[in-house]
């Protein structure tokens, strides 16, 4: 596949029962009841993530994991020839592609920094909201995050697990505005930081970032302003995810 090595580059692409925390826990308190339970979401995010990645290797991909079935078949982008000469991408049906490329990483470097920064700010959100209204806004940032990156270049490969970890930066972000500090009062500071590196730093996916971050800003808000109503708030996140779906492929 005749793809350019560029895509989402990431220096920076709970309770069991759902209950809400209390408005002010902060992220100290947050850890200290994972520790009991364990933030098994985001710890099977990562060996998903890793996992994908050793199987690229075992196929035969390369180090910077840009060639092979697995990356062809995943890899986000708008319209390319492929290594057999087929025409592929999302504007040609490939849909799928919106959710593969958020756990396909370009070399260990790209996927190790995406994983430690889901492991420091991933179990926080995870222990607020609880893990299954976790992992969805997870995918829903994810294909956000696609979106974004479409709308901004349609034409770069990309992949890698940004968009979504924005999405958990946008939703704690939310939060905080809320006065409920699942970071510990952070969330401003390191979405700030994190956007300056975003736009100073050559080949990363602004578009990817930005997606994801409101992505999951919204997905917390359904979340917080339909609290009392869970089905109703869980199927408001789903359209969330099924609009992001719906904005790229008009924009592939």
């Amino acid at each position: 596949m005749t793809f350019g090595p560029v895509g989402i580059r990431c220096p920076d692409h709970a309770s069991t029962g759902g209950r809400v925390a209390a408005p002010r826990r902060t992220a100290r308190k947050a850890a200290a009841s994972l520790s009991r339970r364990g933030p098994y979401v985001t710890q099977a995010l990562i060996a998903i993530n890793v996992g994908i990645y050793l199987l690229q290797l075992a196929m035969g991909a390369g180090i910077s994991a840009s060639t092979g079935w697995i990356y062809e078949h995943g890899v986000l982008i708008s319209s390319a020839i492929d290594s057999s000469g087929q025409l592929v991408g999302v504007a040609e049906g490939e849909w799928w592609r919106l959710l593969t490329a958020a756990f396909l990483h370009y070399g260990p470097i790209h996927l190790g920094m995406n994983m430690l920064v889901l492991w420091f700010i991933g179990p926080a959100l995870e222990e607020y909201l609880g893990h299954g209204r976790y992992a969805l806004l997870y995918l829903v940032s994810g294909l956000a995050g696609s979106a974004g990156a479409l709308i901004v270049s349609s034409g770069a490969p990309t992949v890698g697990a940004s968009g979504a970890i924005w999405g958990i930066m946008g939703a704690a972000l939310f939060l905080e505005w809320r006065k409920i500090y699942v970071f510990g009062g952070q969330a401003l500071g390191l979405v700030v930081f994190n956007l300056a590196i975003s736009f100073v730093i050559p080949g990363i996916s602004i578009g990817g970032h930005v997606g994801g971050l409101i992505g999951g800003g919204l997905a917390a808000l359904a979340f917080l302003y339909l609290r009392r109503r869970p089905t109703v708030a869980t199927l408001a996140v789903a359209a969330v995810g099924v609009l992001s779906v719906a904005v790229a492929l008009s924009q592939a």
